[in-house]
C-alpha cells in the first residue's frame, strides 16, 4: 500500500515537472499560447473521484438532459416530495461522493437531486467553468425546481453563488456551503504558483480569456461580490487548514457581516475531510 502510494506521488511529481517545463518554454514561443494552455489546463479536472457506486444510488432514478451539447446526468430520490433539496459537487468530485448527506436527506422525506457537472462522474465533457457549471444548475432549477435547499462544496460553492443572483428566492431558501470556492482570483494565483508561471503578461492574457468568454473581469467570479444580490439563509462551514479554498478569503467576507450567514470554523479537517465529518453532517442535517 506504501510503495503504491508512493509511486503514485511520484508519477504526480514527475508529471508536474514536465508540464511546468512545458509551460515555461510556450511562454518563449507565445504569451497568448500559454495563457490558453493554462486556461485549459485550469478547467480540467485531471484527478477524477474514482466511481465508488454507494448502495444508496441503486434506488435512484437516473435522469439526464443536454446542456451545450453535452449529457449531463443525475440522480433523484423521492420524486413525490414537493420539498427539494439539490447536491452540488466540487471540482474533480462527483455527486456519489455525498451519499451519506443523501441518505439523511431522503430519512427527512425530501426530494433530492444530485447531478454530475459536465467533465465529472457520468456526465459527458472535458473541461468546465464557473459559468459552465453555473448554467447547469439553472437548467437544474428550470426542469426540477424550485429547489428548496442547496449543498455545494467547493467549487460547487461558487457556481451556485452566481446561480442565485439570477434565480428567484428569499430568506426561506436555505444554503449550505462547504469550503467554497470563494475568490476566483485566488485559485488562479494559486494554479499559477504550482505552474511557475511567473510572467504577468501570460496572467494578463489568461485574465484576457476569460473576459472575452464570459464578459466579465477574473475577480467579478466571486462568492463576496454576489452575497450583495442573495438573501437566502446561508450556514457556511470552512476549514483552518484549508489547503484548497483558503479560509482567509471566507474570513474577509465573514468581516461583512451580512445577517443571513451563520459561520462555522472547524479545525483539523482540511478540505475534504470536512463533508466527511460526521459533526458537520449532523449540523447540516438539521440546517437543512
Amino acid at each position: 500500500m506504501l510503495l503504491s502510494l508512493f509511486i503514485m506521488k511520484l508519477k504526480q511529481k514527475l508529471g508536474l515537472s514536465y508540464i511546468r517545463t512545458k509551460f515555461k518554454l510556450l511562454s518563449f514561443v507565445s504569451k497568448r499560447q500559454t495563457a490558453t494552455a493554462a486556461f485549459k489546463l485550469f478547467c480540467t479536472p485531471i484527478l477524477k473521484s474514482p466511481d465508488r457506486n454507494p448502495a444508496i444510488f441503486a434506488s435512484a432514478e437516473v435522469v439526464n438532459f443536454s446542456l451545450n451539447g453535452l449529457n449531463v446526468q443525475g440522480y433523484r430520490w423521492n420524486k413525490e416530495k414537493k420539498h427539494k433539496v439539490l447536491i452540488l459537487h466540487g471540482f474533480g468530485s462527483a455527486a456519489h461522493n455525498f451519499y451519506s448527506y443523501i441518505a439523511v436527506m431522503i430519512d427527512k422525506g425530501y426530494q433530492v437531486l444530485a447531478f454530475d457537472a459536465p467533465a465529472h462522474g457520468n456526465s459527458e465533457g472535458k473541461t468546465i467553468n464557473a459559468m459552465e457549471y453555473s448554467q447547469m444548475i439553472e437548467k437544474v432549477i428550470e426542469l426540477y425546481g424550485p429547489i428548496n435547499g442547496f449543498l455545494a462544496h467547493s467549487f460547487g460553492g461558487i457556481a451556485l453563488s452566481l446561480t442565485m443572483e439570477k434565480i428567484s428566492h428569499n430568506e426561506n431558501t436555505k444554503i449550505v456551503f462547504i469550503a467554497p470556492a470563494t475568490e476566483t482570483t485566488t485559485a488562479i494565483d494559486s494554479a499559477f504558483e504550482m505552474l511557475r508561471i511567473k510572467d504577468k503578461s501570460v496572467r494578463a492574457a489568461f485574465d484576457k480569456i476569460i473576459f472575452d468568454r464570459g464578459g466579465k473581469p477574473t475577480e467579478w467570479y466571486s462568492i463576496k461580490r454576489a452575497m450583495k444580490n442573495i438573501t437566502a439563509s446561508i450556514l457556511w462551514i470552512h476549514d483552518e487548514d484549508d489547503d484548497i479554498t483558503p479560509l482567509k478569503d471566507a474570513l474577509k467576507l465573514k468581516e461583512e457581516c451580512f445577517p443571513n450567514i451563520e459561520f462555522i470554523i472547524t479545525n483539523g479537517l482540511g478540505h475534504r475531510k470536512i463533508y466527511r465529518d460526521i459533526t458537520v453532517q449532523n449540523k447540516i442535517a438539521a440546517f437543512l
